[in-house]
C-alpha cells in the first residue's frame, strides 16, 4: 500500500465500524396511538426531535436559544405571533425562556396546509386558537 493512502484506508475502517444512522418511520396508527391518551408524539435523534401537538387554547410565549422550529399545521387555524418581547419572560430550562405573552412582533393567522420556520432566538406564540389546532412541530438544535 502506498504511504499516502494509509490515512484514507485508516479514515474508512473507523467508519465503517461506526453504526450507521437508522432510519426512522412511524406509520400513521403509531402516531395515531402515540397520541391517542392527548400527550403529543415525541421523537428524539441526534440533532432534531419531532413531536405532533395539538392545541384549543392559548400559551406560553416561548424563544428557543438553540433550536430552530419547523411548524406543518396539519388541520385547524391560529393565529401565531412571531418577533417582538416575551412579556415577563422567565428561563424555564437552559436556553428557554417563557412567559405569558408576547409584546409587538408580526401576528399571521395559520391555517391547514401552512409551514412556518421560526429561527432560534425568535419569540412565538399561540396568541388565539380556533377550535382545535393540529400540528407537527420539527425542533433542529444548531
Amino acid at each position: 500500500m502506498m504511504p499516502a493512502l494509509a490515512p484514507l484506508v485508516i479514515a474508512a475502517t473507523i467508519a465503517a465500524a461506526e453504526p450507521a444512522p437508522q432510519v426512522l418511520h412511524v406509520s400513521a396508527p403509531d402516531v395515531k396511538a402515540r397520541t391517542a391518551g392527548g400527550d403529543p408524539m415525541l421523537v428524539k435523534a441526534d440533532g432534531y426531535k419531532v413531536m405532533q401537538g395539538e392545541r384549543v387554547k392559548t400559551g406560553e410565549a416561548e424563544v428557543h436559544a438553540t433550536d430552530t422550529d419547523v411548524f406543518y399545521v396539519i388541520s385547524g387555524s391560529a393565529l401565531f405571533v412571531t418577533g417582538g418581547t416575551v412579556v415577563g419572560g422567565k428561563e424555564t430550562a437552559p436556553g428557554e425562556t417563557r412567559g405569558p405573552s408576547i409584546e409587538g412582533g408580526d401576528a399571521r393567522r395559520l391555517a391547514a396546509g401552512d409551514v412556518l420556520v421560526i429561527p432560534a432566538g425568535t419569540p412565538h406564540w399561540f396568541k388565539s386558537v380556533e377550535g382545535r389546532l393540529e400540528y407537527f412541530v420539527v425542533k433542529v438544535a444548531r
